[in-house]
């Protein structure tokens, strides 16, 4: 059975998107975060497919499997992933020369579901905050990693849906990186 982890980068103030629904805060770092990204490559090694909606599919597809990416170490992790994108509208899920995300256009908790029972270790979902908002009301999450960025934006959406009952988070480790940036990994409740 395999565990879905919501990834998020997040502002320090708590916000993975802007009061536009956008998340630009990773431009304002100024050089790259080689010793995240080396970090971020030894966990894909850990991960068997990744979810997306339909926009973060969109911006994806645009640059990982592209050869604008050729300079990121975790690309080849990254494009070797399963990937399942999750839409009503879209009838193709095209991933450069790689093979097409599967695409999932029903009832979406049903899904993941499925996913998790015919997948043996993690499943990531990064950006996509409504469906991960989905995936949380329905208890499907089983582990948060929050990549906490040295950015304050004053308002915006954070990961968590608004006006669920509190979740107890069990902190499994926290590790900072260069550019300040740091790295909380969380279990939900008794998981």
């Amino acid at each position: 059975m395999g565990q879905l982890v919501v990834q998020q980068f997040v502002t320090a103030d708590g916000f993975a998107a802007d009061v536009n629904n956008e998340f630009r805060a990773y431009e304002l770092l100024e050089g790259g975060t080689a010793e995240f990204d080396r970090n971020q490559l030894e966990w894909l090694g850990t991960v068997d497919a990744m979810v997306l909606g339909a926009s973060t599919y969109r911006t994806f597809a645009e640059f990982w499997p592209t050869p604008a990416s050729a300079a990121e170490i975790i690309a080849p992790a990254l494009n070797g992933l399963h990937r399942y994108v999750f839409s009503s509208k879209l009838k193709q899920a095209p991933w450069g020369e790689f093979p097409d995300a599967a695409i999932e256009s029903g009832d979406a908790v049903e899904a993941i579901r499925r996913i998790k029972r015919e997948t043996p270790g993690t499943i990531v979902l990064w950006g996509s905050l409504t469906l991960s908002e989905a995936f949380f009301a329905a208890g499907e999450v089983d582990a948060v990693r929050l990549v906490v960025m040295p950015v304050a934006l004053g308002a915006g959406r954070g990961v968590f849906p608004a006006g669920q009952d509190p979740a107890l988070l069990n902190l499994v480790s926290s590790k900072t990186y260069d550019k300040g940036l740091v790295e909380l990994a969380y279990t939900l409740g008794g998981r």
